[in-house]
């Protein structure tokens, strides 16, 4: 996976890339896409470069 990113955040927000799930339980069923939970956690790509203050 190339690690190039095309697209720079606005102000003070970041891209996240999230960290994988696991496909299969211990006891080896597969968990289908649907019943997935969605990622707590993940790799922080890029940020912006922040708010401006004003005063």
């Amino acid at each position: 996976m190339a690690n190039s990113v095309t697209a720079i955040p606005l102000h003070d927000r970041v891209i996240i890339r999230p960290a994988t799930t696991e496909e299969k339980t211990a006891g080896g069923i597969i968990i289908p896409d649907t019943a997935r939970e969605k990622p707590q956690k993940g790799t922080v790509v890029t940020a912006g470069p922040g708010k401006k203050m004003s005063r």
